[in-house]
C-alpha cells in the first residue's frame, strides 16, 4: 500500500501539468489557515440569498470543525513523515515548507468540509465550489508535501466534518414545513389581481424592481412606515391578494389587514430576520410566484394577547421581560450601527444592567420573572439552540419562563441551550392553547413580532388557530 502511494505520488511529481505551474503552488498557498475558503464563504454570502448565506455559514462551520478534528487528533494519531522532494520540480515546491506530519492533508480536509458543507445547503453553489476545492486537495500532491492517501484520508474526514455539522444543525431542506392544512385561495396569473405595498424603510426598494420583474400585472406600492397602515388597508380594500414585502412587523401590520378584510396573504420577506417568510417556507419572489401562479396556500395559525386597555396579534412571538427591552434598545442603535450590531449592544446593555424581574401572576402564584416567552407554534431545536417552527398550524403556544433570581445572564443562557420541553429552577417550557397572566405591573414592556407596547394587570394570551390564509411553495 505504501509502495503505491508512493508510486503515484512520483508519476504525479514527473508528469507534466499545462498551465499548473502557475496556478497551483498559488492556490495552495491561498488555502493557508482557511484564508482562501472565508473569501469564498464572503463572496457567496453577498449575492445576498437566504439559501446563499446558509451556505457559506454552513460551510465556513464544517470546515471549522474539520480543522480542530484534524489539528487535535488527526496529525497526533498518525505521525507520518513528510515525502522527500528529490522528484519535485523546483518550480512546484512551496517557498516555506510545512513542519507537521503528512497524514492526513489538512488542507483537502477543509476544502472538501467547507465544498461539503456548501453543498448540502446549496447543491448550486456546492457544485461551483467543487472544482476550487478539488483543485486544493491536488496542489498538495502537485507541490509535494502530501502522500495521495494523505490527501483522500483528508478529504473523507472533511466530508464527514460536514455531515456532523448537518445533524447537529439541520438544513433548510431536511425541515419542510408541512404542507397541511391546504387553503383555497386564488391561482393568479402572473399576479394579476395582487397589490403588494412594501415598506421602503426596510431596504426592500431593490425587491419591488424584482416583483415587478417576476409578477409583472401586480401593483406595487412602495411606502413609509408612517403611511404603511393607509396603504394597507387602501389595497385590502381594492386586491383579490394583499401582498407585503417587509419585516415581521411590517408583515404582523398586513396579517392584522389581512384577518379584517378576510383576504389571502401573500409575504415576501424584506427585513433582518423575517422569521415568519421563513418558516413559511418563502425566500424568493421566484418561490411566491410559482405559489401564487399555482394557488398554492395553507392557513396557519395566528396568536393573539389581549389586556383590558388593547389587543393585537403575533406571527412569531410575544414576550415580557429583558427581551422587549433588548428590542427597544436594538432599535434605538440599529439605523445608526446595523441590525446585528444593534443587537449584540443592546444584548450588553440590557444584561450589564441593576434591574429588578418582572412580577406576574400565574396559576394563583405571583412569579419573579427575567423572561415570559410566548411562540405561535413550537420552535424546534436546531443543534443546541431554538431555530425554526415546522408547523405554523399546531395550536400551540410555546411558552418558555425563565425564572427571576440572582445572574439573570446566565438563566438566559441557560434556557438558550435547553430543549423545548424543560424545567429547572432557573428555566422552563410546556406548550399550551393559552395563558393568562394577573397582577402584570403597570408599565410593563410587551414585545411582539419585534414591535414594542406597554401592558399591565390582566394579560392572555391564545390562539386563533388556523386563521389566516398565506401563500407558500410546495413540494
Amino acid at each position: 500500500m505504501l509502495d503505491a502511494d508512493r508510486g503515484v505520488f512520483e508519476t504525479v511529481a514527473r508528469r507534466h501539468w499545462p498551465g499548473a505551474g502557475a496556478l497551483l503552488p498559488r492556490l495552495s498557498r491561498a488555502a493557508n489557515h482557511g484564508v482562501l475558503w472565508f473569501a469564498v464563504a464572503g463572496a457567496i454570502a453577498a449575492s445576498r440569498t437566504p439559501r446563499a448565506r446558509r451556505a457559506a455559514l454552513r460551510g465556513v462551520g464544517s470546515l471549522a470543525l474539520a480543522s480542530a478534528t484534524i489539528n487535535t487528533v488527526g496529525k497526533r494519531s498518525v505521525r507520518r513523515p513528510r515525502p522527500l522532494l528529490d522528484v519535485v520540480p523546483l518550480v512546484r515546491r512551496l517557498e516555506k515548507q510545512p513542519h507537521t506530519t503528512s497524514f492526513p492533508s489538512g488542507h483537502s480536509a477543509s476544502a472538501a468540509a467547507f465544498a461539503a458543507g456548501v453543498a448540502l445547503e446549496s447543491p448550486g453553489w456546492g457544485a461551483a465550489v467543487a472544482p476550487l476545492a478539488g483543485a486544493v486537495a491536488l496542489s498538495r500532491v502537485y507541490t509535494g508535501v502530501h502522500y495521495p492517501s494523505d490527501v483522500l484520508a483528508g478529504a473523507a474526514l472533511g466530508v464527514g466534518a460536514a455531515l456532523t455539522v448537518r445533524a447537529l444543525v439541520p438544513t433548510r431542506d431536511q425541515g419542510k414545513p408541512p404542507a397541511r392544512p391546504r387553503a383555497e385561495a386564488p391561482a393568479l396569473s402572473r399576479g394579476s389581481g395582487l397589490i403588494m405595498v412594501v415598506n421602503s424603510a426596510s431596504g426592500s426598494s431593490e425587491r419591488a424592481l424584482a416583483i415587478r420583474d417576476a409578477l409583472p400585472p401586480a401593483k406595487i406600492v412602495e411606502c413609509e412606515p408612517q403611511a404603511l397602515e393607509d396603504e394597507l388597508e387602501r389595497a385590502a380594500s381594492l386586491a383579490q391578494v394583499l401582498g407585503v414585502c417587509g419585516g415581521d412587523g411590517t408583515v404582523n401590520a398586513a396579517a392584522r389587514i389581512a384577518l379584517r378584510h378576510d383576504l389571502p396573504l401573500a409575504v415576501l420577506p424584506g427585513g433582518t430576520l423575517n422569521h415568519f417568510a421563513y418558516d413559511l417556507g418563502v425566500e424568493d419572489v421566484r418561490g411566491l410566484a410559482r405559489a401564487l401562479e399555482r394557488g398554492d396556500a395553507v392557513r396557519v395559525d395566528v396568536g393573539m394577547f389581549s389586556t383590558e386597555q388593547r389587543r393585537g396579534i403575533f406571527l412569531n412571538t410575544c414576550s415580557l421581560g429583558i427581551y422587549p427591552e433588548l428590542v427597544r434598545e436594538r432599535e434605538r442603535w440599529a439605523g445608526r450601527i446595523g441590525g446585528w450590531p444593534a443587537g449584540l449592544l443592546a444584548a450588553a446593555r440590557v444584561l450589564r444592567a441593576d434591574r429588578h424581574p418582572l412580577e406576574a401572576r400565574l396559576h394563583g402564584r405571583t412569579h419573579p420573572l427575567w423572561l415570559l416567552f410566548a411562540g405561535n407554534g413550537t420552535y424546534h431545536r436546531m443543534g443546541v439552540m431554538s431555530g425554526r417552527r415546522m408547523d405554523l398550524a399546531d395550536g400551540q403556544l410555546d411558552v418558555r419562563v425563565v425564572h427571576g433570581g440572582r445572574r439573570p445572564a446566565l438563566r438566559l443562557l441557560s434556557a438558550a441551550l435547553a430543549g423545548p420541553l424543560t424545567r429547572s429552577p432557573a428555566h422552563a417550557a410546556v406548550q399550551v392553547p393559552y395563558l393568562h397572566m394577573d397582577q402584570v405591573s403597570p408599565g410593563t414592556l410587551l414585545a411582539y413580532d419585534g414591535e414594542v407596547t406597554h401592558v399591565e394587570g390582566r394579560v392572555t394570551l391564545r390562539k386563533l388557530p388556523r386563521a389566516l390564509t398565506v401563500y407558500r411553495p410546495m413540494p
